[in-house]
């Protein structure tokens, strides 16, 4: 009697510790079945005129202390466009494109030194990365960049958020192969080239399409799938605080595209999101989906337009969008909404 009781009380306690691991392991996990609150503001948004500029068809836009960067990527000669950020005024353009040793042959993403006032363009077919000062921009229209540093070929970052010299966040691709990459979230040291991914990956996912965001202020960094209904979000050590699963979520990949490039505006994560209900492959998301810092849905802002970029201009409280429609760049006052 007294050896089964035994039996019993360990069974128990068996029992005790697996409902523990199960119970800290749904603390991570949330599953988000209904997003349907729905704030349409199309009739909000401004039309941002360039004025004479000509900017391409595929453009990103980022925001520099008191300027906003208009990164043109099909431009035959100058590539990066300052505007005023508190005025829209159009300021000067630079980055010569070309493969001479003053230009820029394959831009990738802007890097941005908020501290130093300056930006760093990739060039992937050179494998370095060039600084621009924006002081020095401004003055001189024919300011000639300097190297800040190279890339591997072997892993690169896509895109990343500077922090400083020696550490960096943001997508790292390895490729495989000729047709396969690998993306990873890491840490980048820009001063010695170090590489080192986050420890946390999704134990589901066999391939990964990702984009992803970082902030110290929050102390977190945001991978959005591009093919599942999937957001994580991690410490800036590389542990898991949340996975966040959406209305659609599956195993396995169905769809081409979920989510775009994700970004942090004050305590709130804002994704740009293509609609399930008429996924016909389209070229653009219209919504962006309101999370706050631990990925609890708030709302959803149906733009009204295809959105191919935006950036978040927290001195003004905007989103400076670059927009695949009827308009080419637009803002968002975000007074109200967040």
């Amino acid at each position: 009697m007294i050896k089964s009781r035994g039996l019993l009380n360990e069974f128990c306690f068996f029992m005790l510790l697996c409902c523990i691991g199960c119970n800290t392991n749904s603390v991570n996990e949330k599953f988000q079945n209904d997003r349907d609150n729905v704030l349409h503001v199309k009739n909000r948004i401004k039309e941002f005129h360039v004025e004479n500029v000509l900017i391409g068809s595929y453009a990103r836009s980022y925001v520099l202390n008191d300027y906003i960067l208009i990164a043109d990527y099909k431009s035959l000669d100058k590539m990066v466009h300052v505007f005023d950020a508190k005025t829209l005024q159009y300021m000067t353009s630079c980055v010569n494109r070309g493969e001479g040793p003053e230009e820029v042959l394959n831009m990738g993403c802007l890097g941005i030194d908020e501290a130093h006032r300056t930006f760093y363009v990739s060039d992937h077919a050179k494998l370095k990365i060039f600084s621009y000062p924006i002081d020095s921009v401004l003055a001189n229209p024919f300011y000639v960049h300097q190297i800040k540093t190279e890339m591997n070929a072997a892993q690169f970052p896509s895109e990343y958020q500077y922090i400083n010299d020696t550490l960096c966040i943001g997508r790292v691709i390895c490729p495989i192969g000729n047709n396969d990459y690998k993306p990873t979230v890491a840490k980048w040291n820009m001063t010695t080239g170090m590489i080192i991914p986050m420890e946390y990956n999704h134990p589901d996912i066999k391939k990964k399409r990702m984009l992803c965001t970082a902030s110290v202020e929050n102390g977190i960094y945001v991978e959005c799938y591009q093919n599942r209904d999937l957001m994580t979000i991690c410490t800036l050590d590389g542990n898991l605080k949340f996975n966040v699963y959406g209305p659609d979520w599956k195993h396995e990949a169905e769809r081409d595209q979920y989510y775009d490039q994700p970004v942090i505006c004050k305590n709130y994560i804002l994704v740009p999101c293509y609609d399930n209900s008429e996924y016909k492959k389209p070229s653009s998301p219209t919504k962006i989906l309101i999370f706050d810092i631990n990925g609890d849905y708030l709302q959803t802002l149906e733009v009204g337009y295809n959105i191919q970029s935006f950036c978040y201009d927290r001195y003004n409280n905007r989103l400076i969008l670059v927009l695949n429609d009827e308009i080419q760049f637009g803002y968002l006052d975000m007074n109200g909404i967040i």
